[in-house]
């Protein structure tokens, strides 16, 4: 009878955990395209998303002309979709597909947090981040929300002198941050010059948290959950604030780029 009681105890302890770590997530659903999720654009842009607003979307792929009970916002190749509370043009893709974000209209947390994402896709961030996007080197998507002159005018709002500071006391324990300090990191590691000819570079510095092997000993405050107790970290811990990552962002961004004697392929 004890055990029994026992064993329903923790079973109840583990459902009211899951009940609060999902109540303390940020999301919402976002309904896309088939066609706009085989593309690639949803993994450089979301990631991007979630890193300023700790917001994910849960996002479901299907041809929609419609929003279904639960679905937040959709992002589909056409605008008129029926009982829609907000829609507008955001991309146009080569093949000459319009793109319209729409907002349905449900209430609840989930809807606040879509004309959240709804507003960072329309800001001119998000537009330059699609405009960004060019796997192959040559751009994919066309932003129609707003004007778009160059991507080469995105600024990361920190300070590249404090950024400088922070890659060389987090980072520089596996990579070589500054050429002049090659001592102490890993040779299986890219350097930040390396990192920086790559077309993507700014992606692999924004969501570096979820990338292979970070996430396994690194928080991001407001973005990443703690680690896990029965998991701890292999080493010590990097802890850094949105703030921190974007001073590291403005130092990348201001340095220059490694010549290796060939475009990177990267995957």
């Amino acid at each position: 009878m004890l055990a029994r009681f026992k064993m329903g105890l923790l079973g109840l302890v583990f459902s009211l955990s899951a009940g609060v770590a999902a109540a303390q997530q940020k999301s919402f659903t976002l309904v896309v395209a088939p066609e706009l999720s085989g593309s690639g654009l949803l993994d450089y842009m979301l990631p991007r998303f979630a890193l300023k607003t700790g917001i994910r979307p849960q996002v479901v792929v299907r041809d929609a002309d419609g929003a279904e009970s639960g679905e937040d916002v959709l992002l589909v190749a056409r605008s008129d979709i029926a009982g829609a509370a907000d829609t507008a043009r955001v991309f146009d893709d080569a093949e000459g597909r319009a793109y319209h974000l729409t907002l349905t209209g449900q209430a609840g947390e989930g809807a606040a947090h879509g004309a959240s994402f709804a507003e960072w896709l329309r800001s001119d961030v998000g537009q330059k981040t699609v405009a960004a996007y060019a796997p192959d080197g040559a751009a994919l998507f066309t932003a129609t929300a707003g004007q778009v002159e160059t991507v080469e005018q995105i600024v990361y709002p920190g300070d590249p002198a404090r950024g400088a500071e922070l890659s060389q006391l987090h980072c520089g324990r596996c990579h070589v941050v500054d050429p002049a300090k090659r001592y102490g990191s890993l040779g299986s590691t890219p350097s930040f010059g390396a990192l920086k000819a790559m077309a993507d570079w700014d992606y692999r510095f924004q969501a570096f948290y979820a990338l292979n092997p970070h996430p396994s000993f690194t928080l991001i405050d407001g973005v990443t959950p703690d680690f896990d107790e029965t998991r701890p970290p292999p080493i010590v811990p990097v802890r850094l604030t949105l703030d921190e990552l974007d001073h590291i962002l403005a130092f990348v961004a201001g340095m220059a780029a490694a010549d290796l004697g060939a475009p990177v392929q990267s995957r």
